[in-house]
């Protein structure tokens, strides 16, 4: 079941009643919608989220309900803090879940899963594939997102990747430097491995921009897709083999380098 909710309040009154008025939706159903981020509404001139269901709006207060009952059943896997820096923290991303959420839910995000276990406000900073796994930066305040997400902008921020590619790929620093969607896109590949029994390459991968899809992209342009990309290669037995590994940049904080390795057994790429 999806529809879209969108109604206003003509009286003063609980949010979940406005919305359970205009709808068939039992009101648990609406509730539990809420707490997952489905409900919207603008709040001090901004559009957010509004996740109780008994917050009383008043009379011409416009609300909107994104159910989709699949979404909202997902069960979302869990992640990991890596480290913690009370202005940003680092965070290991598992296979299928949203850097952040849409309109129809954020409780299968990074996001909101942060928010939840830090109890601080969170900020995204840069976005992985829901796909893919691996490190990721949260700030826990506008300014911090501002400046650290200017690390990536202006690149500069290493940014490692890890990725097990079907067939037999030999590289030592291989320059790709083919454009996505006509902007300049820079990969460095190179082999750390190689499985003749499953016929794969475990290989790193640095890149210098940070194009949609750059690595899935340019490793497959070069004939070895990553194993289990249903996009750009062949579906497979196993979750895209994909790790963003490691992270090092100068704190715009702190001033101080900071550099973060992903431990070894949460990245599904080290093993075949």
């Amino acid at each position: 079941m999806k529809t879209i909710i969108d109604v206003t309040a003509d009286h003063t009154q609980p949010a979940v009643d406005v919305l359970s008025a205009a709808s068939d939706l039992p009101k648990q159903r609406i509730k539990d919608a809420m707490a997952k981020g489905a409900c919207w509404w603008t709040h001090k001139g901004k559009r957010v989220r509004l996740r109780k269901a008994k917050r009383e709006v008043t009379a011409g207060t416009r609300l909107e309900l994104f159910y989709d009952a699949q979404v909202l059943a997902r069960t979302p896997p869990p992640a990991q803090l890596i480290a913690d820096y009370k202005r940003y923290s680092a965070w290991f991303k598992p296979h299928g879940m949203l850097s952040q959420g849409s309109e129809w839910g954020d409780h299968c995000s990074l996001l909101r899963w942060a928010e939840k276990e830090l109890q601080r406000d969170c900020y995204l900073i840069h976005r992985l594939d829901a796909d893919a796994s691996g490190l990721m930066l949260i700030a826990h305040d506008g300014k911090s997102a501002g400046a650290l997400s200017k690390r990536f902008s202006e690149r500069q921020m290493t940014k490692r990747y890890q990725a097990r590619v079907a067939g037999h790929l030999i590289a030592d620093d291989l320059l790709i430097d083919q454009k996505i969607d006509g902007k300049a896109a820079i990969s460095r590949v190179s082999t750390l491995s190689v499985d003749d029994a499953d016929q794969t390459t475990l290989v790193s991968v640095d890149i210098e921009t940070g194009r949609k899809h750059q690595i899935r992209k340019h490793l497959a342009s070069l004939g070895h897709p990553i194993i289990g990309d249903r996009l750009y290669g062949k579906a497979a037995d196993r979750c895209l083999q994909l790790t963003a590994c490691y992270l090092e940049f100068d704190c715009p904080l702190t001033r101080k380098r900071v550099a973060l390795a992903l431990p070894s057994h949460l990245s599904s790429t080290s093993e075949s």
